[in-house]
């Protein structure tokens, strides 16, 4: 019975020494269609297409023999290694590494990664790798059939990005296209391919950073951040604590979308951005879309911001997994819910708002909280009252959604 399998990563190069010697004395090689019919493969061994990973560990256990898998790039980073190793298979793992295809894919583009976010795109994950490249300026996404750079372009509509698209690393037929995203649904793209998606306003760290990915150093320290650091005066809804009430509500996070409606100063939008989720900041006032605009580039976060009045600016836009509702009042709640985000936050000035709001929620569904949100703010110089305000906070979560 096998116990020991050796993982052999592949990126197009001829193999190491180490690589040919466990190659050599296999009696079972597991890979796809192009690794099997690599020259060093021992033609009395078995052979296994690789499909499933976990079929193959499963057939790998059983085996009288020595075992190899071979598997492009580096096995380990979103390779096959994380199910080999699983329990169940009592598999000892031995790695022969490659260099991994995002790797490759930076380098036929001439480019440094550390900056760069990684994704996978399957088909039930597309869309939080959508909202990836939505948020980020940088990113590379290892796709799937049905889930690969033409998909990717027809759900980042309204939002500009250039991608560089690197079919078939390491082989005779690599190839490396460079075209604006809303291009890529007009070409038929061969699997498997990594995708660089690149764009967005860029805020330039001197020197290089230190951490793989944004860099945190950049952003100033602290959530709900004063009025002045937005320009001046925030509007009705914006205030620091109730900003800061909103967000540990709706949690905004990677891979999430938001809707920030009536954005105003764009506060809330920037700070739900500066979590690493996308955001689409809605105003039917021009002028707080520019505003939204310079707060988004004043702490160097990606948003898009749409120009229009809901409840009717809505429908044309992507699902969101959170919302939260600065104007508009119950109709606009409403509005949101029939989408079914996981969870709604709004606020209302009087009770009879709130309940109002609070009734539509739970009619559809939402588990509906309220809190009367009273703040004094203080002249420590005198101690003296400055400004005094009250909202009701309220947030609607699904049951039926995993938080």
């Amino acid at each position: 019975m096998a116990d020991r399998v050796t993982v052999i990563g592949w990126d197009g190069s001829p193999l190491t020494a180490a690589a040919r010697s466990a190659l050599g004395a296999a009696t079972l090689v597991a890979g796809a269609a192009h690794h099997l019919a690599l020259a060093e493969v021992p033609p009395p061994a078995e052979r296994i297409r690789l499909g499933s990973v976990a079929l193959a560990a499963r057939r790998i256990a059983a085996h009288r023999g020595t075992a190899v898998v071979l598997a492009d790039g580096d096995p380990g980073f979103f390779g096959v290694v994380r199910t080999l190793r699983a329990p169940e298979f009592g598999l000892e793992v031995e790695v022969v590494p490659a260099v991994s295809s995002v790797a490759t894919a930076f380098a036929r583009a001439g480019m440094p990664w550390d900056d760069a976010q990684v994704v996978v795109a399957h088909r039930r994950t597309l869309r939080r790798a959508v909202n990836i490249c939505r948020a980020h300026t940088k990113v590379a996404v290892l796709t799937s059939p049905g889930a690969g750079p033409a998909e990717l372009g027809l759900l980042l509509e309204g939002v500009h990005r250039t991608f560089v698209i690197c079919e078939e690393l390491g082989t005779e037929r690599e190839q490396v296209t460079v075209l604006t995203s809303d291009k890529a649904a007009d070409h038929t793209w061969r699997d498997p391919n990594v995708v660089i998606v690149i764009g967005g306003h860029v805020t330039a760290v001197e020197g290089g950073g230190w951490i793989a990915g944004r860099e945190p150093g950049a952003e100033p320290r602290g959530w709900a951040l004063p009025a002045e650091m937005y320009g001046g005066a925030l509007g009705e809804g914006e205030t620091d604590l109730l900003r800061a009430a909103q967000l540990a509500r709706l949690g905004p996070r990677a891979g999430d979308l938001v809707w920030d409606i009536g954005s105003g100063s764009g506060a809330f939008a920037a700070e739900a951005a500066r979590c690493g989720a996308a955001v689409i900041a809605v105003d039917r006032d021009p002028d707080a879309c520019g505003r939204t605009t310079v707060s988004a580039r004043r702490f160097g976060v990606q948003l898009q911001v749409v120009h229009g009045a809901a409840p009717h600016i809505l429908e044309n836009l992507p699902e969101p997994d959170v919302v939260r509702v600065g104007g508009g009042g119950a109709a606009v709640v409403s509005a949101v819910a029939d989408r079914r985000p996981q969870c709604i936050v709004t606020h209302a000035a009087t009770r009879d708002a709130a309940e109002l709001i609070g009734r539509g929620l739970t009619e559809h569904g939402y588990q509906v909280e309220c809190a009367l949100l009273q703040s004094v703010e203080l002249d420590t110089r005198a101690w003296t009252e400055k400004e005094r305000s009250v909202a009701f906070l309220l947030s609607g979560r699904l049951p039926d959604r995993s938080p």
